[in-house]
């Protein structure tokens, strides 16, 4: 019968696979693996390397004026992530010239200069770098979906929605997505709530393609709020046939 055993050779450790016919060794130096040829004076320039990169990462970000990740659009995203490709080789690489790096960052700086300032002399250059917003809901429905050449992720958007304190559909006015991914919520007053989509996901998952009773239903696809009779229905808006039960409470705030 065969056999596998750990057996320790001073900084080598093997594994030895035994069979009745021979005997196999397959060495793996662990120290070589997690450690190579890493002198302590190497290590100490790393660290040095690391903290001087990350100080340029971070007077770059500065520079930009922004306070936070959800205030960054397409652009400047990419902008960062040409950041790290130009810091992360220098950090732990022997060959790569930190001064190499400072070159490329300065071309990102001034490259970030004058996209912005042409961004704001033509608001043609600033729709085709940041985007436009997007009209997502009005009046209590999505509009977005009419639109085939954009992808949307509802659930994602239905996350967004609970984190605002919004229960349904018939809650909001407008809704509106930004450049930089955040989603600007108008409301409709108390007096002006109508029917709408839950979004709760046990309401939600009350969705059939079957009416059970007669009521106030709403489109699980577009939102589209409709008083139907009992047994199956098309929505007029979008053609779907999938409803649950609206809603209509006022905003808790």
């Amino acid at each position: 019968m065969a056999g596998i055993f750990l057996c320790s050779v001073k900084q080598w450790l093997i594994f030895c696979i035994i069979s009745p016919m021979n005997w196999m060794f397959i060495p793996l130096d662990f120290r070589k693996i997690f450690i190579g040829d890493l002198s302590f004076g190497f290590a100490a320039e790393i660290i040095i390397r690391t903290l001087l990169m990350f100080s340029m990462v971070l007077l770059v970000l500065r520079l930009t004026g922004k306070k936070g990740v959800r205030q960054l659009s397409i652009f400047e995203v990419a902008i960062i992530i040409a950041m790290g490709s130009a810091a992360g080789d220098p950090m732990f690489t022997k060959d790569a010239a930190i001064f190499v790096s400072l070159i490329v960052f300065a071309a990102i700086i001034i490259l970030y200069r004058l996209i912005t300032f042409l961004a704001s002399k033509s608001e043609q250059f600033e729709k085709v770098i940041e985007g436009e917003p997007l009209y997502v809901i009005e009046e209590g429905r999505f509009i977005l979906l009419d639109d085939q050449s954009h992808t949307f992720a509802k659930d994602e958007f239905f996350a967004e929605m609970r984190q605002e304190s919004i229960e349904h559909l018939g809650q909001i006015k407008t809704a509106i997505l930004e450049t930089n991914g955040k989603i600007s919520f108008y409301y409709y007053s108390d007096e002006e709530v109508r029917y709408g989509l839950p979004i709760q996901p046990k309401k939600y998952d009350q969705r059939s393609v079957k009416i059970p009773s007669p009521g106030i239903y709403a489109c699980t696809y577009c939102g589209t709020t409709e008083k139907l009779e009992k047994g199956p229905a098309h929505c007029p808006s979008c053609e779907r046939n999938e409803w649950v039960k609206a809603i209509n409470p006022t905003r808790i705030t």
